[in-house]
């Protein structure tokens, strides 16, 4: 029987829901013994975090691969071993216990001997990770987010601190701690690891100085003690800035040369949605990125907004059944920053689209902006992105936030194909030709 079907067997679903999160427990458990303990012996770099984890996950696996090592990926945009990346289709970071343990095992089978592991706060608190041996855990930071599910910013930030207390109790491990020394939970993170590594622009072990940020990568100097690293990350944005000195960090604790870690960062040349440009010989700038939280939007906007010459366009929405609280603040965000904002769909799933949309544009609304002048509400996403490309103007510069490298849209119906590049290229042909 399949392990899966026997854990729903075995567990009714109203039991399930009713012992949660312990139902997900016993899964975890089942599922561990059933395969095996497939991860036992390896070693796993866990990412957690609000933003940043992807991007961070990528740097660090390119960062080992390039230093000889076989390690594998597991995040949000795709999973495989070396050079090796399948993009990921299902709508989750940390997959189900089950799917996480097959995946491990195809990836033992490849020589794997090092994981690096996106690790979300529904992992941790679900236990999808429970028997996993993390050697080294690292924080991004924590804002702002999926309040839905876990009821409290405090409970949200204490699921991500279960990264750190688990890899704690991994007496074989390196039980060490990456940590973003700006972040204001920094020391509740320190406090749960026997060993800290900080990094930070301004503050923590690991600094970043003569930082210069250009449209297309990040290039400065990380010091540590008397050590200094010229780094070239090349993607683009301050946040990147501190996503690969966490990736400096863990190569630190790793012991890699300097020159793994400056060309291991080096050799990453982008990651699927994130910060990606679209060209198709329109005359406007397009930006393709995953940004769906407040602070992300913030970073994004601040880094963006004195390199646009043109107007600022801003297409987005908000997930239905998740923290409705963030809309507003979104909405009033890209109102701030923006010349122009669409408001449009984004995974409604059964949530009525047009209250969704009304909940961001309030926020729009409060920093100035008035509808069908400079604020429009295209439910259809495809309609939507045609319809802004139709507003910009050479120069200009255009934001399709949300969606990133998601493979689908979710809507009443189901889950529906979806590729976000896809269809702003088909769209850009036409206007660009026009």
């Amino acid at each position: 029987m399949n392990p899966r079907k026997l854990v729903k067997k075995l567990i009714p679903a109203t039991l399930f829901r009713k012992i949660e999160p312990y139902g997900h427990l016993a899964e975890a458990v089942l599922m561990q013994t059933l395969n095996g303990f497939p991860a036992k012996g390896l070693k796993v770099i866990g990412v957690t975090g609000t933003n940043g984890k992807t991007s961070t996950s990528f740097l660090i696996q390119r960062m080992l691969h390039e230093a000889g090592y076989k390690v594998g990926l597991m995040t949000t945009v795709g999973y495989g071993v070396g050079a090796d990346i399948k993009p990921q289709i299902q709508h989750m970071t940390t997959a189900s216990s089950g799917l996480l343990l097959k995946r491990i095992k195809a990836m033992r089978a490849e020589g794997m001997e090092w994981l690096v592991l996106e690790t979300t706060s529904h992992g941790l608190a679900q236990h999808r990770v429970w028997g996993i041996p993390y050697s080294i855990a690292v924080m991004t930071n924590v804002t702002h987010e999926h309040l839905d599910y876990h009821g409290t910013f405090e409970r949200y930030r204490d699921a991500k601190r279960l990264l750190f207390k688990q890899t704690n109790r991994n007496r074989s491990g390196l039980r060490a701690g990456v940590i973003n020394a700006e972040d204001p939970s920094a020391k509740l993170f320190a406090a749960d690891i026997s060993r800290a590594l900080t990094y930070g622009l301004k503050e923590g072990d690991i600094r970043a100085e003569n930082v210069s940020l250009k449209p297309n990568a990040v290039s400065y100097t990380a010091k540590f003690k008397e050590q200094s690293y010229e780094i070239k990350c090349h993607l683009p944005g301050s946040f990147n800035v501190a996503n690969s000195l966490a990736a400096v960090c863990v190569g630190t604790l790793l012991g890699l040369s300097k020159t793994q870690i400056e060309s291991g960062i080096a050799a990453l040349e982008g990651v699927e949605g994130r910060m990606m440009s679209i060209v198709e010989g329109q005359k406007f700038n397009v930006i393709i990125d995953f940004a769906h939280t407040p602070d992300s939007f913030e970073k994004l906007f601040k880094d963006l907004r004195p390199a646009v010459k043109g107007k600022l366009l801003v297409l987005f929405g908000s997930a239905g059944r998740r923290d409705e609280e963030k809309r507003a603040v979104q909405g009033s965000l890209a109102g701030k920053y923006a010349d122009e904002v669409v408001i449009t769909e984004e995974d409604d799933r059964d949530i009525d689209g047009v209250k969704i949309m009304n909940q961001i544009a309030t926020g729009a609304e409060s920093e100035g902006k008035i509808r069908d002048k400079d604020l429009f509400l295209v439910h259809d996403r495809t309609e939507a992105i045609g319809f802004i490309f139709s507003r910009a103007k050479p120069g200009d510069t255009v934001l399709l936030l949300g969606k990133g490298h998601e493979k689908t849209i979710e809507r009443a119906d189901g889950a529906h194909p979806w590729n976000e590049m896809s269809v702003a290229r088909k769209a850009l042909q036409h206007y660009a030709t026009n």
